[in-house]
């Protein structure tokens, strides 16, 4: 019978690695001073392994490499207690872009540092309400995320990122464009702006229904509702005043036997209400786009007639 022996750690080392354990495996020097480790003590467990440097004055402990949040925590511990995950970081810890690559950070302007695998963003002081703490991060608000964002990402991604965010409940759109509308000097906020006019934006469920829109407007449409409840259903877009329902079926959906008579039973009970529902497939929004256009048109001059 093989008996395991128990090591107990110093006092010191136990509360290492307490700390650590509730910061993603990450520690500050100036921490493990706090808790009574003197330079010396530092740079031999360093040497031995048991600490491995991540920034500058900043450790992991433990053999493993270190998992998104304990990079982001790291990140945050070494640019100092006044820096927030911003940019790309903040939108992948929100869950609105998951386009993820480096640890981004925000600090006050006068603040000069560098670290490889971190890139640094410099700002005056940003307002309270620009910043909160979020599944144990300080990181921007999601306003101030998608501003952020507005000021790199084309129109298509961003407009992916609002929704995600509107889809998600973290923001309202009204609320989103009263936010956006009181920020007026930040770099990214005129795009936001423009993507966010009421007369154009519409909030859409997936990349398949963003496509969709630009053909209908190529056909001489106007703005749809959008996410709307009609006879029992919830359907991608409608037209009141010509009484057309239009879905797009995705690649993931719309294709077992189950769902094509669900999709029947929707469109019946359209039709039962006097509506016209009309129906594309991905492959035809997708690749063939002057098909959905000429559809689209015809059906709409039909109903304008009618």
């Amino acid at each position: 019978m093989t008996v395991m022996a128990v090591i107990k750690r110093p006092g010191r080392s136990r509360a290492a690695w307490q700390l650590a354990a509730r910061q993603h495996s990450v520690v500050a020097r100036w921490q493990l001073h706090d808790l009574g480790f003197t330079d010396h003590a530092i740079a031999h467990r360093v040497k031995t392994g048991r600490l491995r440097r991540v920034h500058p004055g900043v450790y992991s402990i433990g053999s493993a490499e270190l998992a998104r949040g304990g990079r982001w925590r790291a990140a945050l511990l070494w640019a100092g207690s006044d820096s927030v995950l911003s940019h790309s970081s903040s939108a992948a810890l929100w869950k609105i872009d998951e386009e993820w690559a480096v640890t981004e950070v925000t600090v006050p302007r006068q603040r000069r540092i560098s670290s490889d695998g971190i890139r640094v963003h410099r700002t005056t002081r940003p307002p309270p309400e620009d910043v909160v703490l979020h599944a144990g991060f300080h990181v921007t608000s999601v306003v101030r995320t998608l501003i952020d964002l507005a000021a790199r990402h084309s129109t298509k991604r961003l407009e992916a990122a609002v929704n995600a965010a509107v889809r998600r409940r973290l923001i309202e759109l009204d609320e989103l464009r009263r936010a956006v509308a009181a920020r007026p000097g930040l770099r990214g906020v005129p795009h936001l702006r423009k993507l966010l006019d009421d007369r154009t934006f519409r909030l859409t469920d997936s990349e398949l229904e963003r496509r969709f829109l630009p053909l209908a407007a190529a056909a001489g449409l106007p703005v749809p509702e959008t996410r709307v409840v009609l006879n029992g259903f919830r359907v991608d877009f409608f037209w009141p005043r010509l009484g057309l329902v239009v879905e797009t079926d995705g690649l993931r959906y719309h294709w077992t036997k189950d769902e094509q008579q669900r999709d029947r039973i929707r469109d019946h009970a359209h039709s039962e209400a006097g509506l016209y529902p009309l129906r594309f497939t991905h492959e035809q929004v997708a690749h063939e786009p002057d098909s959905v256009v000429r559809t689209l048109s015809r059906v709409a001059a039909r109903l304008r007639g009618r």
